[in-house]
């Protein structure tokens, strides 16, 4: 199999890439996979392995796609601007990457005749339910720009399906952690700034609520999807682990050997959604799935990590927006 996977220099990409190309999914054994990346600011050429064969390029650019997708039998579409605060300042870099590059991507396949696609997206296009956990079948109800330009984005996949019977499928997980994550984000920039004995900003009153899974776990379900999964069909990919933002950076104090003094409570993000949670049964029930890193395990080899690659982690963390 030849297999393309857009984004596969960003944190998520590259695990599922170094995972394929060491034969992790017995599925895609002996695959030849290329990467192709726009190297933003969130994609690192050091988080791939050498086998990989990296092509630099931006996915609104349809000529490039067009010489680019030809030759490959599937598509797993990474590739998104993804990081919340930054949508709330430039959305306009959003809806541009996670709209109009993923209709120019399922274009290229269509006009290739790839044979499967698989779509990466959120729980974030559903929005915040207060109790319960969302089926596949919830309405969108997006609350920021980035959420708002994924759910439109798996519009336009599933419109691909219907209308030139390109056989895409959806997934949408929950938050996700692990080693090679860009410090924006919240774990990776919580540990990096207590490594550094430095405080953290914690919005509001850090109630809110996320569902967190290993992004090894979310990467096999990706395979499973990629090698099992039905067209036009939507699979949720949830962690089961739901945690307040305050539970977690407690649980970082302590792994960090750090105290409580260093948070520090910040003005709320605009539209924060209060809980994420998902019923992934429908994966569960079809293709088998379940995770298998426990969170307590998961979370101080991550904080590992970080404290053993400083050298991965350091250039980055002066551009991070917090989140």
């Amino acid at each position: 199999m030849r297999l393309l996977v857009t984004g596969g220099a960003g944190f998520i990409g590259s695990h599922f890439v170094r995972t394929v190309l060491a034969g992790g999914y017995p599925a895609l054994a002996g695959a030849e996979v290329t990467v192709l990346d726009k190297l933003t600011y969130a994609g690192n050429p050091q988080s791939l392995p050498a086998a990989a064969n990296l092509v630099v390029g931006d996915i609104t650019d349809p000529v490039m796609l067009n010489r680019v997708v030809p030759g490959h039998d599937a598509v797993v579409h990474f590739a998104a601007e993804s990081h919340v605060d930054r949508s709330l300042t430039d959305p306009a870099a959003f809806v541009t990457t996670n709209v109009l590059g993923t209709q120019l991507l399922l274009d290229a396949c269509v006009a290739a005749g790839v044979s499967r696609v698989v779509h990466v997206s959120t729980d974030e296009v559903y929005g915040s339910i207060a109790t319960g956990a969302w089926t596949e079948t919830w309405p969108l109800l997006p609350n920021s720009p980035y959420a708002a330009s994924k759910a439109a984005s798996d519009l336009i996949a599933r419109a691909y399906w219907r209308t030139h019977g390109l056989p895409v499928s959806i997934t949408r997980c929950s938050n996700n952690y692990g080693p090679y994550q860009h410090v924006e984000k919240l774990i990776p920039h919580f540990v990096t700034r207590l490594l550094d004995g430095q405080p953290v900003p914690l919005y509001g009153d850090g109630r809110n609520v996320r569902e967190w899974i290993h992004v090894d776990d979310h990467c096999r379900a990706v395979a499973l999807v990629l090698t099992g999964g039905r067209a036009g069909e939507i699979y949720n990919v949830g962690g089961g682990t739901e945690l307040t933002n305050r539970r977690i950076t407690g649980d970082l104090l302590r792994l960090c050997h750090a105290d409580a003094s260093l948070i520090r409570y910040v003005e709320d993000r605009k539209g924060h959604d209060l809980r994420y949670a998902l019923d992934g049964s429908k994966l569960r029930d079809e293709l088998g799935f379940t995770c298998q890193v426990p969170f307590a395990e998961g979370l101080a080899a991550t904080v590992r990590w970080y404290a053993e690659n400083e050298a991965w982690w350091r250039p980055a963390s002066a551009l991070a927006v917090v989140g």
